[in-house]
């Protein structure tokens, strides 16, 4: 049955919009599924999200910069990220404001207000212009939603939910998350808050996170069928181990457990939380290792034990500094480095290692005396630098992705290391993502441990690649046993159904 749902015009594209209740609700993930779960079938399949709000993002083949978040999708499709599957990205500097960067490079800092009050309006075309030429080349594209759709006071400005979802005729699935309770509540209020117009392409529900027994659930799943005249697509039970490459920085107050180790000893990594941290999934191969307990720290006491400690990258280096100095880490890193005990910085984290940083860019603070544990100078540049370098260090290959306004000058070093530098214990580069290089990774995590007196022994065979792909199968597995997956294709191929019921009051 073909659906007449999207009637505001454009072209439709064969796809679906994953909608939710709320921020972290699971449309990252629960897209990601469906991606991998349709690319089984034989599909081809792209992701998409037009906007996105995210410090995690990724440098794709081109030289163009998108949400992690999507090229970890594109990952779950099989396909090579591209722009085209985050026309719009923005990269918050501060509580108001956020660089806004369209189709993979940065065009400016705007606030909230002067975002919303129009320059997102504009944009609305080019992201429609990216979903339609994706789906003329796939057989399906999943688009994510942010935030909420039912957010009534962005609606006027909206590109990435409903706005979106009306000009390419795409029917819309709401993922709500139980583990946080009310959400039979959310899935109606969330209907009820939209327009006529934009309810119209709202088909159906989907529980996330679900503990327990599905057969006490199903009443309310009958009384909310019955309520909005639109079933529930599946319960996807609670799952562990499925936060891959998220959006922002809320697993930074958590600490990763570890498999058990092979050596006698753990080896304990300490990543210090500073303040808008960027690309935080790059220890995430480390904690993919056995026997390596990665912990985030934002107190001196919490890194006294620690094996090695992380400065990570940051959107705020001089704002990240003041915090270190402010919370006595800066110093407590320091007398790390002269005990000769291991730091890694990247990105953000190791221009702040330097002895200077001259920011007329990101922070206009000037001249910065930085920590003064590599021998380093940088200056932001107003061009950002976008780049997939590859090369050798420690005997092994490596490869990563470079994303920074500041240009590392060398001024000696015991050696180069990854286009930085090595002093005694401390390394800093700008490449993030390095340590998902099998071999280079156990190489220096070797070092570390023998640096730090550990009996640790590094695993020979983890592939971080390879647990990534076991992730994405799981959320495949998860679509095809716990959602109906033969509706979710009809919707794919004929849109929203005709004749979906409307829930006052509705929005203007």
């Amino acid at each position: 049955m073909s659906g007449t749902g999207g009637t505001a015009g454009g072209r439709r594209v064969k796809g679906l919009l994953v909608a939710g209740t709320h921020s972290d609700a699971g449309k990252s993930v629960v897209t990601a599924g469906i991606c991998r779960w349709l690319v089984r079938q034989g599909l081809r399949v792209a992701p998409f999200k037009g906007q996105n709000m995210s410090l995690n993002s990724f440098v794709t083949r081109d030289g163009a910069e998108i949400g992690r978040a999507q090229a970890m999708q594109a990952q779950a499709a099989r396909v090579e990220p591209t722009a085209l599957m985050n026309p719009v990205l923005l990269k918050p500097g501060g509580e108001s404001s956020s660089q806004v960067i369209v189709l993979g490079r940065a065009v400016g800092e705007l606030s909230a207000r002067g975002y919303h009050g129009g320059r997102q309006r504009e944009l609305l075309d080019t992201v429609v212009g990216c979903l339609e030429e994706l789906g003329r080349t796939h057989d399906a594209v999943i688009c994510e939603g942010a935030g909420s759709p039912a957010e009534i006071n962005l609606r006027r400005t909206d590109i990435v939910n409903m706005a979106l979802a009306r000009r390419a005729s795409l029917p819309a699935l709401v993922v709500g998350d139980i583990d946080r309770g009310g959400v039979f509540a959310s899935f109606f209020g969330t209907t009820a808050l939209l327009s006529p117009e934009d309810q119209a392409l709202v088909c159906g529900y989907l529980v996330n996170k679900f503990r327990g027994d599905v057969s006490l659930l199903r009443p309310g799943l009958d009384m909310l069928l019955k309520l909005t005249g639109r079933p529930a697509l599946g319960v996807l039970p609670f799952a562990h181990g499925l936060g891959i490459d998220e959006e922002d920085g809320l697993r930074a107050r958590e600490s990763k457990a570890a498999a058990a180790p092979l050596g006698e000893d753990v080896l304990r990594v300490a990543v210090a939380a500073v303040p808008l941290m960027s690309n935080f999934t790059d220890v995430d191969a480390l904690a993919a290792e056995p026997g390596v307990v990665v912990r985030f720290v934002d107190r001196p006491e919490e890194i006294a034990d620690a094996d090695l400690v992380v400065l990570p990258g940051t959107r705020g280096t001089v704002r990240a500094l003041r915090w270190l100095r402010e919370r006595g880490l800066a110093d407590a890193v320091a007398r790390r480095a002269a005990q000769g005990r291991p730091v890694l910085g990247i990105c953000g984290g190791f221009q702040m290692l330097g002895t200077r940083i001259e920011d007329d860019v990101e922070s206009r603070a000037g001249t910065v005396d930085g920590l003064g544990l590599l021998p380093v100078t940088v200056r932001f540049a107003a061009h950002k630098t976008l780049a997939r370098p590859e090369g050798e260090a420690l005997g092994r290959p490596v490869s990563g992705y470079e994303i920074h306004h500041g240009v590392a000058e060398l001024h000696g070093g015991d050696e180069e290391f990854l286009d930085g530098c090595r002093v005694g214990a401390v390394w800093g580069t700008h490449w993030h993502g390095s340590l998902e290089s099998d071999g280079f990774r156990r190489e220096f995590l070797r070092l570390v441990a023998q640096l730090a007196g550990r009996r640790f022994v590094p695993a020979p065979d983890t592939s971080f690649e390879a647990l990534r792909e076991q992730q994405l199968d799981r959320l495949a597995d998860l679509i095809d046993a716990h959602t109906d997956t033969a509706a979710l294709l009809r919707l794919i191929e004929d849109g929203a159904p005709a004749g979906l019921p409307f829930l006052p009051p509705g929005a203007p």
